[in-house]
């Protein structure tokens, strides 16, 4: 059965996170994804992290089913080269700064004129517009702007940073869901359209009820460590064998279950804590009491009796346990894989789900510029003038 996006051409031209990420879900779910990249250096990716062969293993899961070719946009052969492949292109994936593709001479204006259709994801730390618009901005600059770094963290102490570059997946998301829009609105107009995703805005937009309380109360929401304010009880439980549960009590009928299964009938009969409101205002006394039996039992125990009482309740995962969990293994979370020189890894699954037309992974990540020739070729060059490109490194 045909892949959802069979058909489309994306161009990437994104480094690192946040463009190549969206790049490898449209990829995927049956896009011919072409990464553009420097001749001779690549995308940083490749030497970030951990490494095998010089390659990073990440490079592995990030750029799978993509072709790579290599291309100087600073030269003017390499800008003739992209705006070959833009004119026949759906879509575009850049996140550089934003200028510099108007300094290459592929600024949103000409492309829209060169193709018409063309849908372009700008992925940059302030967006396209606005004072801030040409500051450099990772993705935990946009992270602390967002509001996440605050929140981070135990109370008086420093904000700590969430252990992956969440700021950039967060806008690698959100610029999927922006290409799929402007994408149905094509299909209506004829006329494609500029997605402008900023690295802050995209953290932003998960901050739920953080600035109608501001607005409302005057209230800064403050971090709070393992447990998360307004809602009880919630938080992570210490258990006799030195390892925490996660408890989410916070549901009504959810919480008279959880006391009943602590042994606290009295918790569970108590009028002031029917509802959420209520318990907030006493949640130091349910986690105290919560703790107190979480304390005297493992936490195989602690799970055993939550699941089989129909309370949600987890632990915290590693690597290890993410690698060893049947659950992972029943849904395809874990693939099997092999680096270029035969050496097996295993890759995260696909997200999401679809059931008739699901996502697959069809290629193994590239090598640098290893399609450079074979995208040229559909583009019409000859062999000697690939030749001539590579001497004058604009491939």
């Amino acid at each position: 059965m045909a892949s959802p996006l069979e058909g489309l051409r994306v161009i990437e031209m994104g480094q690192l996170i946040a463009g190549p990420m969206a790049g490898r879900m449209l990829a995927e779910f049956g896009a011919d994804v072409i990464k553009i990249e420097p001749p001779g250096k690549g995308d940083p990716l490749r030497k970030w992290r951990m490494l095998h062969e010089g390659t990073s293993v990440w490079w592995a899961a990030q750029s799978r089913n993509k072709r790579s070719i290599t291309l100087d946009l600073r030269q003017e052969d390499g800008q003739k080269i992209a705006r070959s492949l833009l004119k026949s292109a759906d879509v575009l994936i850049e996140n550089f700064r934003p200028g510099t593709l108007e300094k290459w001479g592929l600024s949103w204006e000409k492309l829209h004129e060169l193709n018409p259709r063309l849908v372009v994801l700008s992925v940059s730390g302030y967006g396209q517009t606005g004072p801030y618009r040409d500051r450099p901005g990772f993705g935990v600059i946009g992270e602390a702007m967002g509001g996440l770094r605050h929140l981070s963290g135990e109370p008086g102490r420093a904000p700590v940073r969430v252990g992956i570059s969440i700021g950039d997946s967060l806008s690698a998301l959100h610029g999927v869901i922006g290409i799929l829009l402007a994408l149905r609105h094509r299909d209506e107009s004829g006329e494609g359209q500029q997605i402008d995703v900023a690295l802050y805005e995209s953290v932003f937009n998960m901050m739920e009820s953080l600035i109608p309380e501001y607005s409302v109360f005057d209230q800064v929401r403050q971090p709070a460590g393992s447990s998360l304010p307004g809602i009880a009880p919630t938080n992570a439980y210490l258990c006799r064998d030195g390892k925490y549960a996660l408890i989410a009590g916070n549901g009504d009928s959810i919480f008279q279950r959880l006391m009943q299964i602590i042994e606290r009938p009295d918790l569970a009969n108590d009028p002031s804590l029917a509802h959420n409101d209520g318990r907030v205002k006493q949640v130091e006394m349910l986690d105290a009491a919560i703790s107190e039996w979480t304390s005297s039992r493992s936490l195989a125990s602690v799970l055993a009796s939550l699941t089989e009482g129909g309370i949600p309740a987890g632990k915290i995962y590693d690597a290890a346990d993410i690698a060893n969990d049947p659950h992972y293994q029943a849904r395809d979370m874990l693939l099997k894989a092999n680096l270029p020189d035969g050496t097996p890894v295993t890759l995260p699954g696909v997200v999401p789900k679809l059931l008739s037309t699901p996502g697959t992974v069809r290629t193994q990540a590239p090598q640098l510029g290893e399609h450079t020739a074979e995208i040229l070729a559909e583009l019409g060059f000859t062999a000697s003038d690939v030749a001539h490109l590579q001497s004058k490194g604009a491939i």
